[in-house]
């Protein structure tokens, strides 16, 4: 497909109530409004076109850059265009798309360690969600590795900006998860954070208390051998 013809698909799909529900959740007046049910199928059907995804996220529209991060091929995203899109991220609907995208590419420690120590919110936002990917994903960290970050979070996460903090928070889960040393450290830092409050706005979203989550997700996969 091209340019012309997947903007046309994406206004056609978008619906208005998509678009209150995107609304309460913090994307902006530029969308269309569509599910991600449709833009999952338009992933299947484009495959991976990078050129195309470069196009997408240039055009703005919030739907047509939740598309670009399904379709950028990995391999080709570089640094320059990773910061670049970065810059641009405005909800954490988006983010978390882009982060996503960004945990497939081999710059994601590289993007994690520069991103978390951002004061833009978004940017802060995607920093510690990567980190978050790589407690889950990357076998080859130390928990050395880890432990830095959950002093960093101890001691910031009060004061950083609304979905920034709520990633630290998951972040927290994540290494908490990743195994049992690391959990008894994360547990001893999650009971000294407290609970941490996030505004969700208009949504019926909630905020994860880490010390319980990371227990029951524990308790969960010591039941299936999955755990020690």
């Amino acid at each position: 497909m091209v340019f012309e013809e997947v903007i046309q698909s994406l206004e056609e799909m978008g619906t208005a109530q998509n678009r209150k529900v995107y609304a309460r959740h913090g994307v902006g007046g530029n969308m269309f409004g569509v599910s991600f049910a449709n833009l999952n199928a338009l992933k299947k059907q484009i495959k991976k076109d990078h050129a195309l995804a470069r196009q997408l996220w240039d055009h703005g529209n919030h739907d047509a850059r939740n598309l670009a991060t399904m379709i950028a091929d990995p391999q080709q995203v570089d640094g320059n265009l990773l910061d670049s899109w970065v810059g641009d991220l405005d909800n954490y609907v988006i983010t978390d798309s882009f982060v996503g995208m960004v945990g497939q590419t081999p710059l994601t420690k590289e993007k994690a360690i520069a991103w978390i120590s951002s004061g833009c919110e978004y940017v802060g936002r995607a920093g510690w969600h990567l980190l978050g990917h790589l407690a889950q994903k990357d076998d080859s960290l130390t928990d050395d590795f880890f432990l830095p970050y959950l002093e960093i979070i101890e001691k910031e996460i009060h004061q950083r900006l609304n979905r920034t903090r709520e990633a630290m928070n998951n972040a927290l889960i994540a290494i908490g998860i990743r195994n049992p040393a690391l959990m008894e450290k994360a547990m001893m830092a999650a009971a000294r954070i407290g609970e941490v409050e996030v505004d969700h706005g208009d949504t019926s979203c909630k905020t994860n208390f880490a010390p319980e989550y990371i227990q029951r997700t524990v308790d969960r996969r010591k039941s299936r051998g999955q755990w020690g």
